[in-house]
């Protein structure tokens, strides 16, 4: 019932979208400029979530530079095959019922092959946002963790890495929003 209640909360956040002047003045104070370009290439709505995103992490104290970036930026491959929402949602759907079955029916005819390479491009959006990162010149530490952002981590080690670490409260912050 929560995962529910939480696409339709992404459905109406998508629609109802609004980007105040608080906002872009956090943008600019984050992200250098060729990364903030970056940052307005994105729907508004994925400008939402991942301003959501970095005020939740700042809510919770968190002040390193990489991971404040990454906040902002995780998504921003998303531009590389914009999906409508109802398109998302589908994906949601083919995700919840397995793939396979979408590929089958998908491959026989061009026009649903077409849209699934456009959906293929979407699901790759942390390797392209990342790449995109590097060229307006993030640092490293901010490109791999717009490149991880949707990795599957395992339990907490005694030691992990800085990047690691990072990692977890980037997608602890992206889970709620």
């Amino acid at each position: 019932m929560f995962r529910l209640f939480y696409r339709f909360r992404q459905l109406w956040w998508a629609i109802a979208v609004r980007i105040r002047e608080e906002d872009r003045a956090l943008v600019t104070r984050i992200l250098p400029s060729e990364a903030q370009a970056l940052f307005w290439r994105m729907a508004p709505a994925d400008q939402r979530h991942s301003l959501a995103v970095l005020r939740t992490l700042l809510a919770w104290g968190e002040t390193h530079p990489a991971l404040l970036r990454a906040a902002l930026l995780h998504d921003v491959g998303k531009t590389a095959a914009p999906l409508r929402p109802w398109e998302r949602g589908l994906v949601v759907l083919g995700n919840a019922l397995g793939w396979r079955i979408w590929r089958f029916g998908c491959s026989r005819w061009p026009v649903l092959r077409h849209w699934m390479e456009r959906v293929r491009r979407y699901q790759a959006h942390p390797e392209i946002g990342a790449a995109w990162a590097m060229e307006a010149g993030c640092d490293p530490l901010t490109v791999a963790l717009i490149r991880r952002h949707q990795d599957a981590l395992g339990p907490p080690g005694p030691e992990e890495d800085l990047e690691t670490q990072l990692l977890r409260r980037l997608q602890r912050a992206d889970r709620i929003h």
